[in-house]
């Protein structure tokens, strides 16, 4: 034990890489050792990495399944459309509600089919003869029982291995109804890499059956719509209030607290603000093409980037009005974020992290931590793909590969009527030469410290060895991760569902997040934890191989 802590300290990124790496067979260890990147901080040229690549079987992953990625995690969030999984019940139970994913059905005639679980149940027979016929039976069944305005179909894995045609279904169903937009999505779970090829199915199927299906105006000034935000504990919630306290209307969000509503009208928007790049960047470029809506980066995790992302959405829009309404909000946001940031900070000064979560949330939430004193030793993504390491100027050299190709490609083109440009040339020239960006983003890599240790697909052998070398103050990941890292005797905040708590959006959000690591960090409950090889030093195995 106390050898072990002795030789903490000493070790330099590349020989924790080399020890990362010294179990695997040597295979696997020269294909993960593509995936395992000690930040060089370089000048002018950022690290490559690879990413979006297979697991390698045998290794237990943190990601999930592309339909996941799909029913769970985009169409999960919006309340009025019957979403309804063509497959064993276990795949809609597991997807179902597990992300803390919050609505607000308060208003007058709200429908909330949240709280409900639909699922076809396929048994042996149906894997047999076809289950074709069971689904469109459940669709007739979920029409009569609720009248909803839409009814989603999702594919898990045995239905694209017998081949039930889900949209054929989908569309005969939609045509007896008349009044029920019905549409599907092949997601099954074996699709794609991760939950990240689902995202980019669901998205592909709301863009070409509801978004732009309701052409009424909105009411409302600097509309814009929120991409890419999903409100896991309400930070939607707290996202919302901030935008309405400034007066900026937020037509529909991609998929936090949404309705059908709010997709069919999205093209409606004079700016489109990206949170989730990974998720929803192309349904940003499509809405451009399509409508003419330009889109921008944002970010409200954490109070600095949340004055920053309002202070850029004013920008745009360029009414002074707007912006000395976001100042003042700012201005009286902030000295209660700053009294207790302050205070957390005397305790959080100094202390470290690592954060292994999402497509974004792993370096949204180092500004947080950043915020209160802490740095991050090693970060990484599960379903990230190389821009989200090394920015968006990457996306030319990235190569198509065989699991891309499974994922529809949308030919997207401008609308004869609807597109309509919503700034002049000459004035988004005059923002660029500002220094204002447009469809950009920065990878994480840039802005980690050198000498951090960046890990795509991290998995459970290294968020282990990991913790043994560095003992991080706090471990950030999601629920597979949870229970192990915590009998480690470090303390894990779930950065997918919060555990129990949030919002951390926001400048509320950020008095939330301070409070709850302090609590965290600062708990002695955990040096009373002993780890396997603090109690049992001896305890050890090698793999065998020629």
């Amino acid at each position: 034990m106390a050898k072990t802590k002795h030789r903490l300290v000493k070790w330099e990124p590349t020989a924790i890489k080399e020890e990362l790496l010294s179990k695997y067979p040597p295979k696997v260890a020269r294909k993960r050792a593509k995936q395992i990147l000690i930040n060089e901080a370089q000048e002018n040229e950022t690290p490559e990495i690879q990413a979006n690549v297979r697991t390698i079987p045998g290794i237990i992953t943190m990601r999930g399944c592309t339909y996941a990625g799909c029913k769970g995690v985009i169409l999960g969030p919006t309340r009025d459309i019957v979403n309804i999984t063509h497959g064993p019940i276990g795949c809609g139970f597991y997807s179902w509600l597990t992300r803390r994913n919050q609505t607000d059905a308060t208003a007058e005639g709200a429908e909330n089919y949240m709280p409900y679980c639909f699922s076809t149940d396929m048994q042996d027979q149906d894997i047999i003869f076809g289950g074709e016929k069971k689904l469109e039976k459940a669709i007739q069944e979920a029409y009569d029982t609720f009248h909803p305005k839409a009814i989603a179909i999702f594919a898990t894995c045995p239905v694209g291995l017998i081949g039930d045609d889900i949209h054929a279904v989908a569309k005969k169903m939609k045509e007896k109804f008349g009044d029920c937009n019905v549409f599907a999505f092949s997601c099954e779970g074996y699709k794609g890499v991760s939950q990240s090829a689902g995202h980019h199915i669901a998205n592909n199927q709301i863009f070409k059956h509801v978004v732009g299906e309701n052409d009424a105006d909105k009411p409302g000034e600097y509309k814009i719509n929120l991409l890419g935000e999903y409100n896991i504990g309400g930070d939607g919630f707290e996202i919302d209030r901030i935008l309405k306290k400034c007066g900026i209307s937020n037509i529909a969000t991609f998929s936090g607290n949404s309705t059908y509503d709010q997709f069919a009208s999205a093209h409606v928007a004079d700016l489109n603000c990206v949170m989730c790049h990974r998720s929803i960047n192309y349904v940003a470029d499509m809405l451009e093409t399509k409508f003419g809506i330009p889109w921008i980066k944002v970010n409200f995790i954490g109070a600095e980037a949340t004055a920053k992302s309002l202070r850029k959405i004013a920008q745009y829009f360029g009414d002074k009005k707007l912006i000395e309404k976001v100042e003042a909000v700012i201005a009286e946001e902030m000295p209660l974020v700053d009294a207790v940031r302050d205070d957390v900070r005397t305790r959080t000064e100094g202390k470290t992290a690592m954060l292994f979560v999402g497509g974004s949330r792993a370096h949204h939430y180092q500004e947080l931590f950043a915020e209160i004193g802490m740095k991050t030793l090693s970060a990484g993504y599960e379903f990230a793909h190389r821009d989200d390491y090394e920015g968006r100027e990457v996306i030319p050299d990235l190569k198509v590969d065989a699991d891309s190709r499974n994922i529809e490609e949308i030919e997207v083109n401008a609308d004869p009527e609807r597109y309509s440009p919503r700034k002049p040339a000459e004035e988004i020239a005059k923002l660029e030469a500002a220094g204002y960006k447009f469809k950009h983003y920065d990878g994480m890599i840039p802005e980690m410290d050198k000498g951090t240790i960046v890990i795509d697909d991290l998995n459970q052998y290294e968020a282990e060895k990991l913790v043994e070398l560095l003992h991080p103050d706090i471990f950030c990941a999601g629920i597979k991760e949870k229970f192990s890292i915590q009998k480690l005797g470090v303390p894990m905040k779930q950065l997918h569902s919060y555990d129990s708590g949030g919002p951390y959006a926001g400048f509320s959000g950020a008095i939330n997040f301070y409070k709850e690591i302090d609590r965290l960090v600062n708990s002695r409950v955990w040096s009373y934890m002993k780890a396997p090889w603090q109690e049992n030093p001896e305890l050890s195995a090698t793999y065998v191989w020629e």
